[in-house]
């Protein structure tokens, strides 16, 4: 079957920037559940846990500004990341589903836990979040992380179709984010490389992670919280999960077994649970 495309486009004006727009996947009905990707990737790292997810919530999963569909932020835009936050808060907005439940993966992580920071969030499932390195491991995921866009950039498209038909191939593209990554289809594999290739945002944002605001360092005790890290992540490594948990002292940690640093297709069924469960214990 072919990798889904984004059907969805939105119109936004977040507060002090250009309007801009947003490519998202929605599916589902209830509260509002607001999905985010990591560096590199679009709304379809989320794929396989969006039909358990969206039996129970009104799921939203947009492509990030500069990933996926979206268009990037305007050049010169000083802080990213800031800039990032902003565009979701429009996008909430726009589509009716303000303070919604949260749920991020790496990247993405790093930008739900800021949201809930500032009251936007109903609960907070974050998947192996950025913000919670020294600067050795921000150094060494940063390295892994360039060398799979220089890998992705280099390789021809006919290559990496090869490639991504065959298990041995789709692990040599994946194996630094996924644990089984037999399990990716390859129309799945192929979307994302050129996904990571094509991405104009990559570079202003991994280069944004030197910064002091990459790191999280407030606490979230009104609202469930849970850090969940794979066992087998190979870019930000697991013990960066015990150093969450002194951050958030209230969330609850969860151990991912036999999972990489992009669970969602690892384990399907574990991941839609911690999210699930997370979000169940709202009030």
């Amino acid at each position: 079957m072919p990798a889904r495309t984004t059907p969805h486009t939105v119109l936004l004006s977040p507060a002090g920037l250009p309007p801009c727009e947003l490519g998202y996947e929605r599916r589902g009905s209830g509260e509002p559940l607001l999905l985010l990707h990591g560096l590199g990737h679009h709304w379809q790292a989320w794929e396989p846990v969006l039909t358990l997810l969206a039996a129970s919530y009104d799921v939203i999963a947009p492509d990030l500004p500069g990933f996926g569909t979206s268009p990037p932020l305007p050049d010169g835009t000083p802080d990213p990341g800031e800039a990032t936050l902003r565009v979701l808060t429009a996008l909430c907005t726009a589509l009716d589903a303000e303070r919604p439940h949260l749920a991020g993966n790496s990247l993405g992580g790093l930008l739900a836990l800021r949201l809930a920071a500032r009251g936007a969030a109903r609960s907070v499932t974050a998947l192996s979040p950025a913000g919670f390195w020294t600067e050795p491991e921000r150094i060494y995921a940063a390295g892994v992380l360039r060398t799979l866009r220089a890998g992705a950039r280099a390789m021809p498209d006919g290559a990496v179709r090869f490639l991504a038909r065959r298990a041995a191939g789709r692990a040599l593209l994946t194996s630094a984010i996924y644990a089984r990554p037999g399990r990716r289809s390859p129309d799945a594999v192929l979307a994302e490389t050129r996904a990571l290739r094509d991405a104009p945002a990559f570079g202003p944002t991994l280069a944004a992670g030197r910064g002091p605001g990459a790191l999280f360092r407030g606490d979230l005790p009104d609202i469930p919280v849970t850090v969940a890290w794979g066992e087998r992540d190979r870019v930000l490594v697991p013990r960066q999960g015990v150093r969450a948990k002194r951050v958030v002292p209230g969330a609850r940690l969860v151990r991912l077994r036999g999972c990489g640093h992009v669970p969602m297709n690892d384990a399907p069924a574990t991941v839609s649970r911690v999210i699930l469960d997370t979000a169940r214990t709202a009030v």
